[in-house]
């Protein structure tokens, strides 16, 4: 009976303190604010002489941890400019990159994102650039579009759910492709499909052009790089080019000032390393914003992460 007793008052006394917490709430609301750090964790001091990029620690042409990618050499040019100190944020660019570093404030600058990202603030675009087909020089293929007739001949090395795939499949040539998935296996170099394609296990590559443009310059044998057309007008999950810019959080609008000043005057160095690179570029279309189109057209455009 005195267990039973107890067990009673221990109930009330819960529910007791659960009223009086839902009291006290309705006149404390807790607020949590995304952009401050991960909950439970240390936020990180803002340095004003430091330029605290977040990058990938393996991601070439990009970046890595020797600081060998054309992201490291823009963010080399913008700190010297600026007169800061650059040190980086390193975190495997996939799924929950931006969670875990920018909004996480391990760091604050990213290099490269798409134009009009809606996960935080970007410059105007400094770039853009698209898809482009590869193929070993000896083939004697042909291909400028995606009704050249040498795209039925071999084997497409596609990365899965990525633009190229819409086209594809318009034209009844998913069934003679091989699909990448969309994050590699990070026991593979970013190099893989065109490491494939130089070995014959593939016969064509469809790639984002900077993947493509540097690793074929860098390829063991020649290879022929053509920039896929368009494919936007005819589907829009087929859009194949992409301005780039720089992105901040989004109440960093001091700070992206500051970044954009340096990207306007050093506009012609930033090409200059693009080039140096092998990054297939085009000039920016100005407006070309993806979000507006989809939702005018009721289609829902994937999140770049």
């Amino acid at each position: 009976m005195l267990k039973r007793l107890k067990k009673v008052s221990w109930v009330l006394m819960l529910a007791g303190i659960s009223q009086f917490a839902m009291a006290e709430g309705a006149a404390n609301t807790l607020e949590v604010d995304s952009e401050v750090g991960r909950g439970g964790l240390p936020v990180r001091e803002d340095n004003p002489h430091e330029l605290k990029v977040c990058a990938d620690y393996d991601n070439l042409p990009y970046s890595n941890g020797k600081q060998e990618g054309f992201e490291n050499k823009i963010a080399e040019l913008i700190a010297k400019d600026l007169g800061k100190t650059l040190s980086y944020q390193f975190w495997y660019d996939r799924m929950g990159f931006i969670r875990n570093t920018l909004n996480a404030r391990r760091c604050d600058v990213i290099i490269g994102t798409v134009a009009g990202n809606d996960m935080m603030l970007t410059s105007k675009p400094y770039y853009r650039s698209g898809y482009v087909f590869v193929y070993r020089k000896d083939s004697g293929y042909d291909i400028k579009d995606w009704d050249s007739p040498d795209l039925k001949k071999g084997i497409i090395g596609v990365v899965g759910q990525t633009p190229p795939s819409r086209p594809l499949n318009d034209k009844g040539l998913l069934g003679n492709s091989r699909p990448y998935r969309i994050q590699r296996d990070l026991n593979l170099p970013p190099s893989f499909v065109i490491d494939d394609l130089v070995k014959g296990e593939i016969d064509v590559a469809i790639l984002w052009g900077p993947i493509a443009g540097y690793y074929a310059k860098k390829a063991s044998i020649p290879l022929v790089v053509v920039p896929a057309p368009e494919y936007e007008q005819e589907n829009i999950h087929g859009k194949e080019y992409w301005n780039i810019s720089v992105g901040v959080r989004k109440r960093d609008k001091e700070r992206m000032a500051q970044l954009q000043d340096v990207l306007d005057r050093r506009h012609d160095d930033i090409i200059k390393i693009l080039d140096e690179y092998g990054i297939p570029h085009v000039p920016v279309v100005v407006g070309d914003d993806i979000e507006k189109k989809s939702k005018n057209k009721g289609d829902v455009i994937p999140k770049f992460e």
